[in-house]
């Protein structure tokens, strides 16, 4: 495993995957999403993963994802590492759009298992392999079967890790037993993509936090993301059962990019808390459990 100071790692160690705020009309708002980069950063982010799974990327265009690149990227990319999701399910698709973000200036690619087609893991590690050798940007893999359709196999990920660009990985398996294989067996900076697994995985040697909860509470995920890599696992301990109501209203009764635009709305961060179809926003029982998740939490709204 890699070393685990913060200046090392290329990605950063608490990375929100940022909504990709609209407009009323539902049009892409990118003086929103410069606004909110910049409140996540102020607020102690390292690193802004832009237009991954909560940022909507599969109901943008090409335009509308390097748009939300360069607002994140002109916003705060002097002072946080801005990672650009540009996996699709089409090789070509990917390696193109890859290219047009690096050309932008972003620090480095988020790159998704290709969802729907159900690949082999043959066709797996080659599309990987195929975009990684298009680029000069650290490449970090996303594992998340429950969207993905097929999860990344670890002896996938582990030859994966041999290429010279392929230097993270996304966990959001759930299988603590694969990632551990995954922690024991490479060089990945492996981050939890399950805000309520960060305690363990990083008791483990996970570098960090890909979050979409890290919106509501960028402080106390930093304190808890810092309190782990210190070895102060009592003082993680504390900020894990803290954070957990935060956790269950974010993730735990709509898509996560519904429940933390409405949050955010709430706390006067977005104008709107406007989704695009097939999303749609909270109805009046899904508000009334997000509610009393946050009041656990000593947010009242």
């Amino acid at each position: 495993m890699t070393d685990s100071s913060a200046a090392s790692r290329p990605f950063g160690t608490l990375v929100p995957a940022m909504v990709t705020p609209f407009t009323a009309d539902g049009a892409v708002d990118y003086k929103q999403a410069a606004e909110l980069a910049n409140t996540l950063v102020d607020g102690g982010c390292d690193g802004i993963l832009v237009t991954g799974t909560t940022g909507e990327t599969s109901t943008l265009t090409d335009e509308e994802n390097l748009g939300m690149f360069q607002a994140v990227l002109d916003a705060v990319g002097g002072r946080a590492r801005v990672i650009a999701g540009t996996g699709t399910n089409d090789t070509r698709h990917t390696i193109s759009l890859t290219q047009r973000a690096a050309a932008l200036g972003v620090h480095g690619i988020m790159l998704v298992t290709p969802y729907y087609n159900k690949p082999s893991q043959a066709g797996i590690q080659a599309h990987f392999e195929a975009v990684a050798d298009a680029t000069e940007l650290p490449v970090m893999l996303y594992d998340i079967p429950g969207r993905a359709g097929v999860a990344i196999a670890t002896e996938t990920i582990i030859r994966l890790s041999d290429h010279p660009r392929i230097v993270a990985l996304k966990d959001a398996k759930a299988d603590f037993s694969a990632t551990t294989r995954v922690l024991a067996s490479t060089d990945l900076d492996v981050y939890s993509g399950d805000d309520g697994l960060t305690l363990p995985l990083m008791a483990a040697g996970a570098v960090g936090l890909i979050s979409v909860s890290a919106h509501i509470a960028p402080g106390k995920f930093r304190e808890l993301v810092d309190a782990a890599a210190a070895g102060d696992f009592a003082t993680a301990r504390r900020l894990h059962f803290e954070l957990d109501p935060v956790i269950r209203a974010a993730m735990g009764h709509v898509q996560g990019a519904v429940a933390v635009k409405q949050i955010l709305k709430w706390q006067g961060i977005l104008s709107n808390s406007v989704v695009r179809l097939p999303l749609v926003e909270p109805g009046e029982t899904e508000i009334a459990g997000i509610k009393a998740d946050l009041a656990e939490a000593g947010m009242e709204f």
